[in-house]
């Protein structure tokens, strides 16, 4: 028998076994048990697992559970003629209706979900953040520094603090220089809220394509500070759709402030004088420029009287 013939052989489909598949009610009877009455509907097929192994599939009427089906397995060992039974279970068909596919809380979690009373925890491995101050650089305990904090720490009211840091300690610093966060905004946290802003606040939104002028020359921009002073600021519009927000200063909508400044109309010239010059102007029209009527020869001949 070549290898070719060995492996067709064992990659075929076995027949069903004769006595497992006529076991029909044996597997009805055990998917009767485990469902609820009138749940186990017909008898829809039988597939053969392996040698004497077969599963029954029966119609699943359970309301919500639309093509499932009752998946019974029963086996019959060597030279044996009584069927037993394996296991039964509710299976998806290939039309079944299923549940999406199950989602981590993390990545379902999307903007605005967060309600009052949620509590959200952050990893401690967010690339958003970073520690605001590390301790490897703590000063010794005897060390002029480490004096000068102590000295400060009690000068200033330390009951204030809550979990006050011990002495020298670069939580001491850093207590007294303001950085009490243990942890900032990393460069990527950064660039990920810039392009979140620049996305709903942009020059490329529809408002800010129709609006008459960015929101770098409005005056109810309020700038951020630190390095996103020179993207960002803070929308003080209350008749503004970006109130309270943070905008892109190349963001802009009707709300202007100097939208409602109409330009003024153009002045003309002044006339210009010539003071020093002077036109000469006929007494008597000139008798070709047709303002003068002709004169008959009889008139200009007649005797006007003069000696």
């Amino acid at each position: 028998m070549s290898a070719a013939t060995t492996r067709s052989r064992t990659a075929r489909t076995p027949a069903p076994d004769r006595l497992c598949a006529e076991a029909v009610d044996l597997a009805r009877e055990a998917a009767a048990e485990v469902a609820a009455p009138g749940v186990v509907g017909e008898h829809t097929g039988v597939v053969a697992e392996g040698d004497r192994v077969v599963t029954h599939f029966f119609e699943c009427r359970e309301p919500g559970y639309r093509g499932w089906r009752w998946a019974v397995t029963v086996a019959r060992a060597s030279r044996a003629k009584v069927v037993t039974l394996d296991e039964t279970v509710l299976l998806p068909g290939p039309d079944s209706l299923l549940a999406p596919e199950w989602v981590p809380w993390s990545e379902r979690l999307r903007p605005g979900d967060l309600g009052p009373g949620d509590l959200l925890p952050t990893e401690q491995d967010d690339l958003r953040l970073e520690p605001g101050y590390t301790g490897e650089d703590v000063p010794p305990p005897n060390s002029p520094v480490s004096e000068e904090m102590a000295e400060l720490v009690d000068a200033e009211d330390a009951d204030l603090v809550a979990r006050t840091p011990s002495r020298g300690s670069i939580a001491a610093v850093a207590e007294e220089l303001g950085l009490r966060r243990a942890r900032v905004l990393s460069r990527y946290g950064l660039h990920v809220a810039a392009d979140r802003w620049e996305e709903n606040f942009g020059a490329k939104t529809p408002m800010a394509q129709a609006a008459p002028a960015p929101c770098v020359s409005c005056g109810f921009l309020m700038p951020l500070g630190g390095s996103l002073k020179q993207a960002f600021g803070v929308c003080a519009n209350e008749f503004s759709p970006a109130d309270g927000r943070v905008v892109s200063l190349t963001y802009g909508c009707g709300g202007h402030s100097e939208a409602a400044v109409m330009p003024k109309p153009p002045r003309p010239a002044p006339p210009v004088l010539d003071s020093m010059g002077a036109d000469a102007f006929p007494l008597r029209p000139a008798r070709d420029s047709g303002s003068v009527p002709p004169v008959s020869p009889d008139v200009a001949s007649e005797d006007l009287g003069h000696s």
